[in-house]
């Protein structure tokens, strides 16, 4: 008698989402107000890399850009075993979505006040997405608000074991 196969073959707890960066940087820095998920056109070198994890989205964000949203600034290790098919690290990717979520971004941006960052990287059933969070930024006490809290956060867990 055949063990009939499991369809969810994730080991993870959040459906086979597998991160592989996070941008804690911009969590601290901007207080996000709606998060995207969006879909990159990479090349084979890039997608491999980031299989590797060797990506960094400290400083990572996106624009619009002529009807169209472009991730800058973020960095992708070029792959060791690319020869001279690899790509340039901090290279514009542009963004997968919907239209009318791009024209909703881009509107929203063009206010006051208002970015687009990058806040995660990972992979989804094979395919590497990221998280976009529309972002404002905080204000020094707005910071030193989120430590404190933190702080007493961190106090009550070690209380409670």
């Amino acid at each position: 008698m055949a063990k009939a196969k499991s369809k969810n073959k994730t080991n993870n707890s959040d459906n086979g989402n597998r991160t592989v960066a996070l941008n804690r940087r911009a969590l601290y820095n901007y207080e996000i107000l709606e998060r995207y998920e969006a879909g990159m056109v990479l090349t084979g070198s890039e997608i491999k890399s980031i299989r590797a994890g060797r990506v960094d989205l400290s400083d990572g964000y996106a624009r619009p850009e002529s009807g169209e949203l472009w991730l800058s600034n973020v960095h992708i290790a070029q792959y060791g075993s690319a020869s001279i098919y690899n790509h340039e690290p901090r290279r514009s990717r542009k963004l997968l979505l919907h239209k009318s979520q791009i024209r909703e971004l881009a509107s929203s941006v063009s206010q006051k006040g208002l970015t687009l960052v990058a806040l995660r990287l990972y992979v989804k059933q094979h395919v590497a997405k990221i998280e976009i969070g529309l972002a404002r930024g905080k204000r020094q006490y707005d910071k030193r608000q989120s430590i404190i809290e933190r702080e007493l956060d961190r106090e009550a867990r070690r209380a409670l074991k």
